[in-house]
């Protein structure tokens, strides 16, 4: 069999995509992760435009109509305007307090995403506690509730931080037993 110059070429030339090889390896583990993301996004922008037509139906007004054709990049619009709100601290209020409160709720439902695995090869942390890490984790968010409310020096702020941690643990305990008596049917 005689191979001329140009097939060698073309077979050179092959080879020399094994860069490739590397981007398709990470495109294929970030796949899982990234396709559930786009999914609930999506979702929650077509749930908040139903909810906004609806609502607008109900009450005999005009719904969202001039974002986009039908009103449909509306949600859009109020994340960028909230993107760029300005930021308001009390005057009396302790800022500190005020302003860590909602980080320790955002770092909290982040952090608790490493135990989650999200393909059989793509796992953050395998631990074999992630089910106890994971309730530990994710109730720390009620603290960071409670420190908002507190740090505005509002009686009526203090009041909403303190039913939106009530909310918060009287979801969680039901939530807990259901996971836990799981996780112990699970170790027989």
């Amino acid at each position: 069999m005689i191979i001329d110059r140009i097939e060698v070429q073309d077979i050179n030339s092959f080879s020399r995509l094994e860069f490739l090889k590397q981007a398709y390896g990470i495109l294929w583990i970030l796949f899982p992760v990234f396709t559930p993301v786009l999914g609930i996004t999506m979702g929650i922008l077509v749930i908040v435009w139903l909810e906004r037509e609806i609502s607008a139906g109900l009450q005999q007004r005009i719904g969202p109509e001039y974002a986009g054709p039908l009103g449909v990049l509306q949600a859009l619009a109020d994340g960028a305007k909230l993107l760029f709100k300005e930021s308001l601290f009390p005057s009396r209020g302790d800022t500190r307090l005020f302003s860590i409160g909602p980080s320790i709720v955002v770092i909290s439902s982040l952090v608790s995403y490493l135990v989650v695995p999200f393909s059989s090869r793509f796992v953050l942390s395998d631990l074999n506690i992630g089910v106890f890490l994971w309730i530990a984790i994710s109730s720390i968010a009620p603290i960071g509730l409670l420190m908002s409310g507190y740090g505005s020096n509002n009686k009526y702020s203090f009041l909403g931080g303190l039913r939106a941690v009530a909310q918060s643990i009287s979801y969680e305990i039901p939530l807990t037993l259901c996971v836990l008596s799981i996780s112990l049917r699970a170790i027989r």
